[in-house]
């Protein structure tokens, strides 16, 4: 059986905003609705149950040009990501956004890039092939 095969064109991503519009563009075409920006979401719509995903099914996600969303996804835009977490304490746990952001600047951190590839490796039904 051949697994349903889903593309993502990593061209068109510039930044965290359209990572997003591209993820609903793939994804959700036929909601009403929209994924938000954020990891917990996108971890939620690969369950499946919306969207194109409609279930644990075995998929097949091919992310093209994904040096092109590496380099948008890097350190700078992830920095800004928890920045913009720590200005906002009243709604994001500010010592771990420090603590990630501690360890980005020193190196050891995971770039919002490899944040979005952990939550796609998360679910063994999908298989994410970079190219």
């Amino acid at each position: 059986m051949t697994r349903p095969t889903f593309e993502i064109d990593g061209a068109a991503v510039h930044g965290i905003p359209s990572l997003y519009v591209e993820l609903n563009r793939v994804f959700m075409p036929d909601e009403d609705w929209t994924l938000g920006e954020s990891l917990d979401a996108l971890d939620d719509l690969l369950y499946g149950g919306f969207g194109d995903l409609r279930g644990a099914e075995p998929v097949r996600v091919v992310w093209r040009d994904a040096e092109v969303a590496r380099g948008a996804l890097g350190v700078e835009t992830t920095r800004e990501y928890y920045r913009a977490k720590l200005e906002r304490p009243e709604v994001y746990a500010a010592p771990p956004a420090q603590r990630a952001l501690d360890a980005l600047d020193a190196g050891r951190g995971e770039t919002y890039f490899e944040l979005v590839l952990r939550v796609f490796r998360d679910h063994r039904n999908i298989e994410l092939v970079l190219a």
